[in-house]
Formats: C-alpha cells, sequence, structure tokens
C-alpha cells in the first residue's frame, strides 16, 4: 500500500515540476516513488516503523476516510481529491497531522530532486568534479 500511496501523492506534489504526460512522466513518478523507498531504507529504524504505520493507516479504507477524507481508493482518487487531503494535513490544527504532511512532502521533494534529471530545472549542474 505504501508505493500506492506515494505514487498517488508524488503528481500533486511536484505539480508542474513533473513531465506533463505521456511515457516520461509516467518513468518521473516511477522514479521517484523508488527513490522515497531508498530514501526511508536511510532512515533509523523507528522512523521506518512510524512511517509503515502511516502508509498502514493510509492503506486502510476505514482509516483513510477517517484521516484523509478519500472515499476512493489511492489509485482512483483524483489529484483535488490528494491536493485536498494533504492541504488538510498541511494545516491542521492536530501536530501530527502536520507532521505526517511534512514527512511525506520532504520524502517526494528529496527523492525527486535528489536525481539528475531533475537538476536542470532549478539550476543545479551538479556536484563537483572531483579530481
Amino acid at each position: 500500500p505504501g508505493r500506492a500511496i506515494v505514487a498517488a501523492i508524488v503528481p500533486v506534489v511536484l505539480a508542474g515540476a513533473l513531465p506533463a504526460s505521456g511515457e516520461a512522466r509516467k518513468q518521473a513518478v516511477a522514479r521517484t516513488v523508488d527513490g522515497v523507498g531508498v530514501a526511508v531504507s536511510g532512515l533509523s529504524a523507528a522512523a521506518q516503523k512510524e512511517l509503515a504505520e502511516l502508509f498502514a493507516l493510509l492503506g486502510f479504507a476505514p482509516a483513510r476516510v477517517l484521516l484523509a477524507g478519500l472515499w476512493p481508493r489511492w489509485e482512483e482518487a483524483t489529484p483535488a481529491q490528494i491536493a485536498d487531503f494533504l492541504q488538510g494535513w498541511r494545516t491542521s490544527r492536530l501536530g501530527l497531522l502536520r507532521s505526517a504532511y511534512a514527512a511525506l512532502h520532504d520524502l517526494v521533494l528529496g527523492a525527486w530532486y535528489g536525481t539528475p534529471e531533475a537538476w536542470p530545472a532549478i539550476g543545479y549542474p551538479g556536484p563537483p568534479e572531483i579530481l
């Protein structure tokens, strides 16, 4: 369920940064989802456990509806529904939801901007060459 959730979130968090459509967009989303997995694997065991619990909750339909306000499955949710969920968590009165939003947001951005394909758009020439 974690991959499906991240795959649904990536296009919304990276709106305007991803290729507009087609195979290039599909590949960019897949690379970013993979990058989130790599980033999570580098976190502490405690952080990995917390993220696994978050994804388990968001993957369980009743919890998804209650916590995210999403009736459709992640694969069927529209970008607008995903954006509403993210905005709700970003501005929530509950610090736990704001923290969960920040974790999801930062993981996606880190995975995307950590790839050389994203660097030209932000003017990053890449790491300096070591001689």
